[in-house]
């Protein structure tokens, strides 16, 4: 049996725009969505999202640092190469995202944690 999905009710308000092509944020969506100083814009079918920006905390760091150093980058190369394949991480989590959300609901195959992942090599 599938449980209904509860939604919360929209927020809604209409803001002005500047002449300088800025907004304000209201007061309840910032705080509703704990905005801190830094939002992030995407155009997405026809519609600008604005959301906040969450910190990872670095998650993958160690491991981008290490595959880069055994490439044998080092110096200002090392630090480009790092900020360039740290941008990658997000569009490649919202990627696994969306086809994870297709294969559940019937629109693409599946595949295992193994075929993902890899199997256990030991």
């Amino acid at each position: 049996m599938q449980t209904a999905k509860i939604m919360e009710p929209a927020m809604r308000k209409r803001i002005s725009v500047s002449q300088k092509r800025q907004i304000t944020i209201p007061i309840d969506f910032f705080n509703a969505l704990g905005v801190g100083t830094e939002v992030e814009c995407i155009v997405r079918e026809g519609a600008l999202v604005i959301r906040p920006v969450r910190d990872d905390g670095g998650t993958f760091d160690e491991e981008i640092l290490a595959d880069l150093i055994a490439q044998g980058f080092s110096g200002n190369e090392l630090l480009a190469k790092f900020k360039q394949t740290r941008r990658k991480i997000r569009p490649a989590v919202e990627a696994l995202l969306d086809e994870a959300k297709q294969a559940a609901a019937g629109q693409a195959n599946a595949l295992s944690y193994d075929e993902v992942f890899g199997g256990d090599d030991t």
